[in-house]
């Protein structure tokens, strides 16, 4: 299939004053959303992180609630050809690279993949293909042309939706700066666009502190910081390396959410901003926090096949084998009556684990507890974890490389893990750690302070242990407490059920999500209707938002 022509009709006042009466109609009746992700990540065809997690679970939890949930990635060279055999519906798609559809356009083709039938399948998905941008490349992310990988995917989005008559969706959601050029797009290049003109828009911040400029934004010069305001440059023009695809993300998008509601407060503040924190206060209204869920099949101690001995809430008595076979196979001394710590994680600085530095060798001294270390990262942070297990041969072991039969056998075998943060936007370790009743001892920030409930004693209420300073005495306070607390086994195994039942699932993350995309179609409808009032049917977005230049 290819355009015979473009389809760009202008839409006038009366074209604006439909198109906010069809939004209301939308919601009057309360259909099925149909909800199209675009983003960079989607098991099983990409993944680096959790984002791939997550693009898989929340699409397949709405359609679970009954919405229409799609996903749109790149079509990688990485994908496995073998396995993936996504059709192509869409061939010849030229895609501008210049404002107001200027500049030769680059050919690209799209496909899609709709196996939905079983259980662990992705939603339907479309792949947008190109061979220079995408398929000859080796990684998903680490090019000096990201920004224009990326912004082609966003802008060929838009031109495939244009012309595609099949399926049209009331709401996009974009994921991080990758995808904050489409917000961009959407109502500067394409403010015009008849088939266009009544998609909303949410964008989700996973990572506030890589913005898409070619260096960090804290040592960008005054002179060459983006204000985020009027359309994209040429996508090879010098200027293009210094746009900040996050700040139009936020600025054009009807609604912001990030994956916790505490750190949806925490990056209005000059700590946690990263220099957007004056434009996340001015869209404070429109700025929301929905906490990511966890996969109840795959994290699930009845039935995980990587543990010795399967439990539940009501067999917890049988959880100790795990702990027995975890000192075995890390030949620690086996003892069920050792305090055993466990970590699975980056080992990054934003993960704080140098905070155990100066404290942990009196903590092993003192109470003879037992640690077990699973990750990669920073080789500062692993020269710490070695040499405390230099010190302490029969009571610490590292793990410095990613084995996919280890992290539930840590959270099914330890009493705690340890999660000291320094910011956390949601995080997933502690909720599937919880489910497998390893208490979390962690850092009160983003998503761990959303999931962890501080126990008391004096009331036997909460289900893990939290401190609030980024500092190691705090953090020593705390795994002092989960210590002493340990050693009264009725009350610890009280607190090890709590944590177990608590509801991470993905349904309850979707119903917050349908919320938010109600929310959001609904400001995009009033937002047509304020166009015609203040400026006679004429867009200017820029000045609408209502944004400071």
């Amino acid at each position: 299939m290819r355009p015979s022509g473009r389809n760009d009709i202008f839409i006038n006042a009366d074209a604006i004053e439909v198109g906010a009466q069809s939004f209301m109609s939308f919601l009057k009746k309360d259909n099925k959303i149909k909800i199209l992700f675009v983003t960079t990540e989607e098991v099983p065809f990409a993944q680096v992180g959790g984002l791939g997690e997550v693009m898989f679970a929340l699409p397949r939890a709405l359609r679970a609630l009954g919405h229409d949930a799609r996903v749109m990635i790149p079509y990688y060279g990485t994908i496995n050809k073998n396995v993936f055999h996504p059709d192509y519906i869409f061939k010849d798609l030229s895609v501008p690279t210049e404002p107001d559809n200027g500049g030769k356009g680059l050919i690209c083709s799209v496909r899609m993949s709709e196996k939905i039938s079983d259980s662990r399948s992705p939603v339907p998905t479309y792949f947008l293909e190109n061979q220079e941008y995408y398929e000859t490349r080796a990684n998903i992310y680490g090019y000096t042309d990201d920004r224009v990988r990326f912004a082609l995917f966003s802008r060929g989005c838009l031109e495939f939706l244009n012309f595609y008559r099949d399926w049209t969706p009331d709401i996009i959601v974009t994921t991080d700066w990758m995808t904050g050029y489409l917000p961009n797009l959407l109502k500067t290049d394409y403010k015009d666009y008849r088939n266009l003109q009544n998609i909303a828009t949410l964008f989700s911040i996973h990572n506030l502190s890589s913005q898409g400029t070619v260096r960090h934004h804290q040592f960008l010069q005054e002179t060459e910081r983006d204000d985020g305001h009027g359309s994209l440059p040429d996508f090879f023009s010098e200027r293009m390396l210094y746009i900040n695809a996050m700040r139009r993300g936020i600025i054009y998008s009807d609604l912001v959410n990030t994956v916790s509601p505490t750190y949806a407060e925490e990056i209005t503040t000059v700590e946690f901003g990263e220099g957007l924190d004056p434009l996340l206060r001015e869209k404070r209204g429109r700025l929301f926090g929905v906490l990511n869920g966890i996969d109840y099949i795959t994290n699930n101690p009845e039935t995980d096949p990587y543990l010795v001995k399967n439990f539940s809430v009501n067999s917890i008595h049988c959880r100790v084998e795990n702990k027995i076979a975890l000192q075995k196979r890390f030949g620690l001394p086996q003892d069920e009556n050792i305090f055993m710590l466990g970590v699975v994680s980056r080992l990054v600085r934003q993960k704080g684990f140098e905070l155990l530095e100066p404290i942990l060798t009196d903590f092993i001294k003192e109470t003879n507890a037992q640690l077990i270390v699973l990750g990669t990262g920073d080789t500062s942070i692993m020269d710490i974890f070695q040499k405390f297990e230099k010190d302490f041969p029969s009571n610490i072991r590292t793990h410095f490389q990613f084995e996919d039969t280890l992290p539930h056998l840590i959270y099914a075998g330890c009493d705690v893990l340890l999660v000291p943060s320094k910011f956390e936007p949601s995080g997933l370790i502690q909720m599937e750690a919880m489910r497998f009743g390893a208490v979390p001892i962690a850092r009160k920030t983003g998503g761990l302070a959303d999931t962890i409930d501080d126990y008391a004693p004096e009331t036997d209420k909460g289900d893990g242990f939290l401190f609030t300073e980024f500092k190691p005495n705090a953090l020593l306070v705390a795994m002092t407490r989960a210590f002493v607390n340990w050693r009264y086994k009725e009350r610890w195994r009280e607190l090890q059920k709590r944590a177990m039942i608590k509801d991470f699932s993905w349904n309850r993350s979707a119903r917050e999500y349908i919320a938010l995309f109600k929310r959001a179609i609904k400001l995009h409808a009033q937002d047509i209707s304020n166009y015609k009032e203040k400026n006679n049917g004429v867009h200017n977005y820029d000045t609408h938002l209502g944004l400071k230049n």
